[in-house]
C-alpha cells in the first residue's frame, strides 16, 4: 500500500498543495484556486497517486474552512500544524528562502514524521455557532472597548472633572452624555430639569447622576478651544457606545439560547464562575470534546495554566508559564476561577490557602485554574454537574 502526505499552504484566495511520498520525494506541486471545483480536482489527482493519503495544513478555519470540510466529507484524514510550528521546523530545512510551495513541503513532511498532530473532525454544529458568535461578541467588546477610551480623552480635553466622576461604561452616564456635553449647558439646564429630563429617558438614579454632574459644571467656569467640534464628538462617541452596548446585549441572547441546545450546557454551567458567555467560549475554544485532549493534563496545556518545564543541565523543577497556548481558552479559565473565588467557598479556602504558601496572587489564581480544569473534565467525562461535595459512595 502506497502512502501519500499531502501539504496544504493555506491562503485566502489560493492555496498551494504539496504530495510526497514515504522517502520524502516530491509527487506533486499545484497552486489551486479557494474554489470547490478546483479543490475536488486537487484531491482527485492526489489520491491517483497513492492508496493512503494523509492531509497536512496551516490553518484550521478561515480561509481554509472551504478546503478542509471537503476534505472532511469525502473522509481524508487532515492533521493540522500552526502557523508557528512552521516556521520553526523551516530552520531544519535547506535554504532560507519562503515561498508557498516549500511551506507546502514542509508541512507535508512534517505529518509524515510527527505522531502528535492534532487531527481535525467535523465540528459540532452547536459548537460552530457558539464560535461565530463568540467571536462577533470578541469583536464588538474590542470595538466598545476602544470606543469608550476615545470618550474618555475627548472628554477629558474638555470637561476633565466631568470624565472624572462618570463610569463611561454604564447606561446613565452614557446617556447623559448624549445630551450634555459642557459645563455651560448642564449649568443652564440645572438641576430640577436635568433630573426630569434624565427620568424621561428611564436613567437609574438620575438624581445622583444629575446632582454629580451639576457639581463638576459648576467648578468650571472657563471656555476651552474647539469646546464646540469637541461636544459635537463627545455626543456622537456616546451614541456609538450605546449602539455598541445594544448589539452585545442581543448578541448574549442569541449565544444562551444556542448555548442552551448543547448536551453539555447544565454540566459546564454548574460549575462556579463558569456562566453563559465563559461557558459559551470553552465550547467555542475546545470544540466540545474533550476526547481530542485525552487527559486533563493536555486541556491544561492547551489552555495555559499548566507550568512548562524549563531543566537543563544540573538545574532540575524549574517551572515557567508556557509560550504556547490558546490566550482563548485561558480567557476562560483565568477569569472563572477569579469569579469563583468570590462565590465558591471551597474555591476561596484553596486561593486563601496558596496565599498563605507564600504564592502571589496571579500564581494563586493560577493554581485554582489548574484545579478547575481537573475538575470540569470530570464532571464532563461523568456527565454530571458539579456539587460543593461529592457525591458519597453508596452503601453496600
Amino acid at each position: 500500500m502506497a502512502a501519500i502526505w499531502a501539504g496544504i499552504d493555506a491562503g485566502k484566495s489560493h492555496h498551494h498543495c504539496v504530495a510526497i511520498d514515504e522517502s520524502g520525494h516530491r509527487l506533486l506541486s499545484r497552486r489551486v484556486t479557494n474554489d470547490e471545483p478546483e479543490l475536488l480536482e486537487l484531491l482527485a489527482d492526489v489520491l491517483a497517486l497513492g492508496d493512503e493519503v494523509t492531509w497536512g495544513i496551516d490553518l484550521a478555519d478561515g480561509g481554509a474552512a472551504l478546503a478542509i470540510a471537503i476534505l472532511l466529507n469525502h473522509n481524508q484524514p487532515v492533521l493540522h500544524l500552526s502557523g508557528r510550528a512552521i516556521h520553526r521546523a523551516s530552520e531544519g530545512y535547506r535554504g532560507e528562502g519562503k515561498t508557498d510551495a516549500k511551506d507546502a513541503a514542509i508541512i507535508a513532511d512534517q505529518a509524515r514524521i510527527r505522531r502528535d498532530l492534532h487531527p481535525l473532525r467535523a465540528g459540532d454544529e452547536t459548537v460552530i455557532d457558539l464560535k461565530i458568535l463568540t467571536g462577533r461578541r470578541m469583536d464588538l467588546v474590542a470595538d466598545r472597548t476602544r470606543t469608550v477610551n476615545r470618550l474618555r480623552a475627548q472628554l477629558g480635553g474638555s470637561f476633565p472633572g466631568l470624565e472624572r466622576v462618570l463610569d463611561l461604561t454604564n447606561t446613565g452616564p452614557l446617556t447623559l452624555l448624549t445630551g450634555y456635553q459642557t459645563p455651560a449647558a448642564l449649568r443652564r439646564i440645572g438641576r430640577k430639569r436635568l433630573k426630569a429630563w434624565l427620568r424621561n429617558r428611564r436613567v437609574l438614579r438620575a438624581d445622583k447622576l444629575a446632582e454629580t454632574a451639576l457639581q463638576t459644571a459648576e467648578r468650571q467656569h472657563t471656555s476651552l478651544p474647539g469646546e464646540k467640534l469637541t461636544a459635537q464628538l463627545v455626543h456622537a462617541l456616546a451614541r456609538e457606545v450605546m449602539d455598541l452596548n445594544q448589539q452585545v446585549t442581543e448578541l448574549d441572547k442569541l449565544i444562551e439560547a444556542r448555548f442552551r441546545e448543547h448536551r453539555h450546557f447544565e454540566v459546564i454551567t454548574s460549575v462556579p464562575g463558569l456562566g453563559i458567555i465563559l461557558g459559551a467560549e470553552f465550547l467555542a475554544a475546545t470544540g466540545g470534546d474533550m476526547a481530542v485532549f485525552g487527559t486533563s493534563d493536555r486541556l491544561a496545556g492547551f489552555g495555559g495554566v499548566a507550568p512548562a518545564p524549563r531543566d537543563s543541565g544540573k538545574v532540575s523543577g524549574n517551572l515557567r508559564r508556557p509560550q504556547r497556548y490558546s490566550r482563548r481558552l485561558q480567557r476562560v479559565f483565568y477569569p472563572s476561577a477569579m469569579f469563583s473565588i468570590r462565590t465558591c467557598e471551597d474555591s476561596r479556602r484553596f486561593y486563601d490557602r496558596k496565599r498563605a504558601e507564600g504564592k502571589r496572587h496571579t500564581q494563586a489564581v493560577l493554581a485554582l485554574a489548574r484545579r478547575r480544569v481537573n475538575v470540569l473534565w470530570a464532571l464532563l467525562r461523568d456527565g454530571r454537574c458539579y456539587e460543593p461535595a461529592p457525591p458519597t459512595a453508596l452503601a453496600a
